[in-house]
């Protein structure tokens, strides 16, 4: 007995604080709170809010005028927001390269123009053989398709266009065909919007010129000009056609839906080039396809598509209702519906083809047309077609640099306002703490959290604590860009030195990943309608940091490991001085060149490619507004 009561006071004697190891927290830290399709569903009810139900005027005056207003809104608030005049305006520049091996019925012609300064694509013009006098002209823009403008199902409707009398241009579309590099994957149009132009500015001067070079063709009929394409063509169709009253008539081909069929359908939201940054606080596609009216439009859609916008499904949004605004200028026939059946999936085969030869020859004028001309020995390979690029071709990315370098970052530390406009800050409430579990054992305290804001979205935290610690204990909230679960070990640390912490999960972070379309489709979807979601998630910090405040902390530090964490936090602080007493970062960047650099793909960080940041911002003037950013 004389030997255990020494034992006993020595272990009273042993401090009560939590000694806690990484893989003690695993438990804790890597139980789903938020299941993903709950994020989804959050954001997709979040984004329903924001659709711009098509409403046609009482007269066509009217909407003539709204239309007019919207274009150039569009024109100089979206698509040329950031661009240089000098590049926008610049004189169109092509090299007619002369003809090459033809068939019978039309003469083929290599051509290369420059999109800006620096960045060259190339195209085929289709002509008719005995070509004289004044003919209608058509811009076949590409798709989605590897082999770009040497796609077989292309190449006939060109040669079909040419041998009934139209002048057809094949133009290239970057990412594909001779434009195939890996830096001019469409994802670098979200670079683009992060120096401060917006990406969607440079696919349009691509197909607008093709639209330049046929107005200015000495054999082309001005007034009547068309434009068709399928998929990524058909939403060049849409936006070129809308946005550019000299093109008479379009038909675009499964190319594009309504916001409602994105949120709805994920494989229907695109590419960045489609959601372009804040697009969609002006108009939707339905609103484009009504600036149509009165012009010749052909929708041509596929009844069991396996890409996207399928034709029974969109519909509704797309032709359905738009009729009305074709019908206040007497023109409901100039406004088809064509649905695919055969084959039905997402092409432009025969009987799309057949229907686009009607849908022109009726609106220019031209004799009816019954089948399609057999032109398979036409047909030549991707090498035949080749014009040629020179070898210092710019890129999507390396415009992106370009510009990057044109900026003049501002060399005092960040203000508050400009950031708050830039990142589009909106301030949430935290409404509900939802209490999922806890726990309370082996010298720990520990609670799992759903948080519930005020704007209907959700972030997941576990909250920890030792036990023998006295209240209020100062705070250390821990980000870290693969989800708190990998946090394991800051935790640990913060935890073992007496403090109470927050493993946080924000928006798009470890367990507040949505399902399908994930970060990178709703990332999009928000930018598109307005948002932007670093903008979102630095809200969410800012509100649970003040949660954790009221719940008794005296003090908040800030730990991040990554560069979204880094960028998140750095931004918070800006825009909520005095939010945390420090911040520590682990594994960020000193600049935000590193996106351009690395590069840093959209889909591993869609939150930071936010339109305008690198042009007013980089991580030191965000630093330089936080005096107690540490990297230990």
């Amino acid at each position: 007995m004389g030997k255990i009561i020494p034992l006993l006071l020595v272990s009273l004697c042993v401090p009560l604080r939590a000694q806690t190891n990484p893989g003690d927290l695993a438990l804790h830290l890597g139980r789903r709170i938020l299941p993903p399709e709950v994020t989804a569903s959050e954001l997709s009810l979040y984004l329903m809010k924001k659709v711009i139900p098509p409403a046609p005027p009482r007269a066509a005056e009217q909407w003539t005028a709204e239309a007019k207003q919207l274009r150039k809104r569009v024109l100089g608030e979206i698509v040329f927001h950031g661009w240089p005049r000098e590049w926008v305006d610049s004189p169109l520049k092509v090299d007619d390269l002369g003809l090459m091996p033809s068939g019978p019925g039309y003469r083929m012609r290599k051509l290369r123009y420059e999109i800006i300064p620096g960045f060259q694509s190339t195209a085929i013009l289709y002509e008719p053989e005995n070509l004289r006098g004044k003919v209608p002209a058509i811009l076949n823009v590409n798709g989605h398709s590897p082999g770009g403008k040497s796609v077989e199902f292309k190449q006939k409707r060109c040669i079909n266009q040419a041998r009934r009398g139209i002048l057809s241009l094949n133009l290239e579309w970057p990412s594909f065909g001779e434009l195939n590099q890996p830096e001019n994957k469409h994802w670098f149009g979200a670079h683009l919007d992060l120096v401060g132009a917006n990406g969607v500015g440079l696919f349009y001067l691509a197909m607008r010129r093709g639209l330049d070079y046929l107005d200015a063709h000495p054999n082309v009929d001005r007034t009547r000009l068309g434009v068709t394409g399928l998929s990524g063509g058909g939403w060049q169709t849409i936006i070129l056609s809308s946005l550019d009253e000299r093109v008479w008539a379009a038909a675009p081909v499964a190319g594009y839906s309504g916001l409602t069929s994105r949120i709805e359908r994920a494989g229907d939201i695109g590419d960045v080039e489609q959601n372009p940054t804040d697009l969609l606080t002006i108009a939707d596609y339905p609103q484009f396809t009504a600036m149509r009216a009165p012009r010749p439009t052909l929708l041509v859609y596929n009844a069991e598509d396996d890409c996207c916008f399928r034709g029974p499904l969109v519909k509704p949004y797309v032709y359905d209702a738009i009729r009305p605004f074709f019908k206040l200028y007497g023109h409901e026939d100039r406004f088809v519906w064509h649905l695919n059946t055969d084959p039905s999936d997402h092409n432009y085969q025969l009987d799309n083809r057949q229907a686009s030869y009607r849908f022109f020859a009726a609106q220019f004028g031209m004799p009816p047309v019954d089948a399609e001309i057999p032109v398979d020995a036409g047909i030549k390979s991707q090498d035949e077609l080749v014009v040629g690029l020179p070898a210092d071709n710019l890129t999507i990315l390396g415009v992106a640099k370009k510009l990057a370098a044109r900026n003049e970052k501002p060399a005092g530390p960040a203000q508050k306002a400009v950031l708050q406009e830039t990142v589009r800050y909106r301030p949430v409430e935290l409404q509900h703490a939802l209490a999922v579990t806890s726990t309370h054992s082996r010298g720990l305290e520990t609670r799992s959290f759903r948080f519930q804001f005020s704007n209907g979205l959700s972030a997941s935290a576990v909250w920890l604590k030792a036990l023998a610690v006295v209240e209020p204990a100062p705070a250390t909230v821990v980000l870290d860009d693969k989800g708190k679960k990998a946090a394991a070990a800051a935790i640990s640390a913060r935890v073992n030195r007496g403090e109470q912490v927050l493993a946080l999960d924000l928006l798009f972070m470890g367990d507040a990943v949505p399902q399908a379309p994930g970060m990178s489709g709703f990332a999009q979807l928000l930018a598109t309608t307005g948002d932007r979601p670093l903008g979102m998630e630095a809200a969410q910090l800012i509100a649970a940091v003040r949660w954790l405040k009221k719940s008794g902390a005296p003090s908040v530090r800030l730990e991040t490991s990554g560069i979204r964490s880094q960028v998140i936090g750095l931004a918070a602080a800006v825009l909520e001085p005095g939010l945390f007493s420090g911040i520590k970062q682990s594994k960020g960047m000193s600049s935000f060149a590193h996106l351009l650099e690395a590069p840093v793909n959209y889909e591993d960080a869609a939150d930071l490619f936010c339109l305008d940041l690198f042009k007013k911002f980089d991580i030191g003037t965000l630093a330089q507004a936080n005096k107690d950013v540490s990297a230990r």
